[in-house]
């Protein structure tokens, strides 16, 4: 019996279907959505079975604030309904503009979205300490004004301005992983996971959402974890991770092994509202039994997994 083709889990980030400067429009999100595509679908064409999650934080921040804008008018959206109409939304996107690579390119694969639900502690800490950053990205005197009229936590954000935060639970479960897994196994390429998932949490065997937002990358990590994913691909606005970001001892990454990305975690290279999740799904894939991964932006996917960019995570 042939052996079956390799298994890669590629994350897309938010941000990098809303790119830095842009309003956000439905054509614009479009238009960078079939470019990542077009890159996905090149793994495709090197024999991958390929499974896409995405975040969500500019869209769900979106959500959030027609939400709270029209509240005189309908009604409101909590955030895990908000989480779960962007699941949603960019499925659709994500799952046309693969359609139409794959069309492109002679192909006649099939592709599906699914809504997926991810178990969380409701206990956890964050509910106490929000930490995740959505929506746009604000000035500092409109962040100060939405927190005075609002009450909303805000941060600054990689030196591009202010974003609000919410809680962030670390993700226990997906509860879809087996569906996701019969259709993999079916060879349909899957979108699923969308923004970290629908948070939800366990009371008597039976499931209730919650409002949070799931980190994207770590929930990603442990669907790549659950299904034995050959290759574990975070895809965000950098070609690279570097150490020193936006200063002048820049330094980018090509090779780091699991013990490097900790001592880089400990001497805060990675700040947790940017890099940081993602080099800790990483590092948990592969301590997990994961056997590669790779940060890199969504138009080198190709070149990346051709091991000629990007930033490559290794065990030892």
């Amino acid at each position: 019996m042939s052996e079956r083709p390799k298994l890669a889990l590629i994350a897309i980030g938010g941000n990098s279907i809303i790119k830095s400067g842009q309003r956000g429009t439905i054509e614009e999100q479009f238009e960078n959505i079939e470019e990542t595509c077009r890159s996905i679908v090149q793994l495709v064409i090197r024999g991958f079975r390929i499974i896409v999650t995405h975040g969500n934080g500019p869209q769900v921040g979106a959500q959030l604030l027609r939400s709270e804008l029209a509240a005189h008018q309908v009604y409101t959206h909590t955030l895990d309904v908000c989480v779960a109409d962007t699941q949603g939304s960019m499925g659709y996107m994500i799952q046309n503009s693969l359609q139409r690579a794959l069309d492109d390119n002679n192909r006649n694969d099939e592709v599906g979205s699914v809504v997926t639900q991810v178990v969380v502690d409701e206990n956890d800490p964050a509910f106490k300490n929000p930490t995740k950053p959505v929506g746009p990205f604000y000035t500092e005197d409109e962040a100060k004004e939405k927190t005075d009229k609002l009450g909303w936590s805000m941060v600054e954000d990689a030196a591009r301005g202010y974003r609000r935060v919410v809680p962030s639970p670390k993700p226990l479960e997906i509860v879809e992983d087996r569906l996701i897994k019969a259709a993999v196994d079916d060879d349909i390429i899957v979108i699923a996971v969308g923004g970290g998932g629908v948070p939800v949490v366990r009371r008597k065997d039976r499931l209730y959402g919650i409002e949070a937002v799931i980190d994207k990358d770590r929930a990603s990590s442990i669907l790549a974890q659950s299904l034995k994913a050959d290759l574990f691909i975070i895809s965000t606005d950098a070609e690279k991770v570097y150490l020193n970001f936006k200063k002048p001892d820049q330094k980018e990454l090509d090779r780091v092994t699991i013990e490097e990305a900790k001592r880089y975690m400990e001497a805060g290279h990675f700040p947790p509202g940017n890099m940081g999740p993602k080099v800790e799904a990483v590092i948990n894939y592969l301590e997990a039994g994961g056997k590669q991964a790779i940060i890199t932006s969504p138009e080198f996917l190709g070149t990346a997994v051709d091991g000629k960019t990007g930033t490559h995570f290794v065990k030892e």
